[in-house]
C-alpha cells in the first residue's frame, strides 16, 4: 500500500528529528512513503479562530493536493499520513466539515476551483501510530525488533489533539496504541493516568506561569511512575515537555531530567538504527538507558 506524507511546519523545523526518525522507521519497515509536493501549512488551530472557512480551505488544498499526486486510487481511497499531532486533527476536521456541512463543502470547493484543484473527498487522514498498529501490525514491528529495549520503563504520552476531539483510530480517553509499540520493541509501558492531559501547547510563551506548571505535572507523574523516558507523538508537546525542564526546575525547586523522545526514535533504537538516523543527537536530554546487567555482570548502553 502506498501512502502519502504530510509532514507540516513542525516537522521540517523544531520537529526535524521526528521526521528524521519516522522517515527511518518507514523504511525498515519497507514501506513507501511519498511526500506531497508543494504542501502548505494547515493553518493549525490558531487560523481556524479568525477565520474558520479559510482555514478549511487551507487545509483542503493539501487533502486535494494528495489525491491529484497519489492518483488513481482503485476504489481504496488516498492514506495521508500526518504525524503532527494539530495537522492531523487539522486536517481531520476539515475533512469532517467538507462531509458534514453543504456549505463548508460549496466555499471551499469553489475556492479551490480558483487555485485549479478538486478535492473528491478521497483522502483518508490517517496518523502514523494508526498505520503501524492497524496496517503494518504488531508482529510485523515486532519482528523487526533487533535491540529489543528490556527493562526499559515508558510513560507514552499522547497529548489532547492526536485522540480528541476525533477518536478515529484509539480510544479517546485512554489510547493504547503507542503503548502497545513500545511493547513491541521489548520496553516496559508505564500505566499513568496522565497520558492525554494538556501540556499547555502555547502557553509556555504568552502565559507562562501556567504552561510550565501543566508540564510540571506531567513530568513529576512520570518520575513518580519510575519513567525511564517519556515517548510523544507530538511536537509541541516534546518541545514543551523538554526544553522546559530547567525553567521548571528553577522555578519550583524540582529536579527533573527526564528524556523526552518521539515514539519514532524510541522504536527505531529497538530496530537497532543509529542514533545519528533518528535524529538522536538533536534532542537536549539524550537518553542514557542503563538496563538491568546481563549474565555476564556488564550493564547493557543504548
Amino acid at each position: 500500500m502506498k501512502y502519502m506524507y504530510y509532514p507540516g511546519c513542525s516537522l521540517k523545523s523544531t520537529g526535524r528529528p521526528y521526521e528524521e526518525s519516522l522517515l527511518a522507521i518507514f523504511r525498515a519497515l519497507e514501506v513507501d512513503l511519498q511526500e506531497v509536493r508543494d504542501w502548505n501549512c494547515c493553518g493549525a488551530t490558531a487560523y481556524a479562530s479568525i477565520d474558520e472557512k479559510k482555514a478549511f480551505g487551507l487545509a483542503a488544498r493539501n487533502l486535494a493536493l494528495a489525491e491529484l499526486q497519489h492518483g488513481p486510487s482503485n476504489g481504496e481511497g488516498v492514506n495521508l499520513v500526518a504525524p503532527c499531532s494539530a495537522c492531523f486533527l487539522v486536517l481531520t476536521k476539515s475533512q469532517k466539515y467538507f462531509d458534514t456541512y453543504p456549505e463548508v463543502q460549496r466555499d471551499v470547493t469553489r475556492a479551490l476551483e480558483a487555485a485549479e484543484l478538486d478535492y473528491k473527498g478521497k483522502t483518508r487522514v490517517r496518523h502514523p501510530l494508526d498505520v503501524l498498529v492497524n496496517d503494518i501490525g504488531i508482529e510485523r514491528v515486532q519482528k523487526r525488533v533487533t535491540n529489543p529495549m528490556k527493562g526499559i520503563r515508558i510513560a507514552s504520552y499522547y497529548g489532547c489533539q492526536v485522540v480528541r476531539p476525533f477518536a478515529t483510530f484509539d480510544d479517546a480517553m485512554y489510547p493504547t496504541s503507542m503503548d502497545r509499540l513500545m511493547s513491541a520493541a521489548g520496553a516496559t509501558p508505564v500505566d499513568w493516568p496522565l497520558k492525554t492531559r494538556c501540556c499547555g501547547g502555547s502557553l509556555t510563551g504568552t502565559i507562562p506561569e501556567a504552561g510550565l506548571r501543566l508540564n510540571q505535572h506531567l513530568l513529576n507523574e512520570a518520575v513518580r511512575k519510575k519513567a525511564d523516558a517519556i515517548v510523544t507523538c507530538c511536537p509541541l508537546c516534546q518541545f514543551n515537555l523538554e526544553c522546559f525542564q530547567s525553567q521548571i526546575n528553577s522555578r519550583y525547586a524540582e529536579d527533573i531530567h527526564v528524556p523526552v523522545m518521539y515514539f519514532t526514535q524510541f522504536l527505531g533504537l529497538s530496530f537497532g538504527l543509529s542514533e545519528h538516523d533518528l535524529g538522536i543527537q538533536r534532542l537536549f536530554v539524550k537518553p542514557d538507558f542503563r538496563r538491568p546487567a546481563v549474565e555476564k555482570g556488564a550493564p547493557a548502553h543504548v
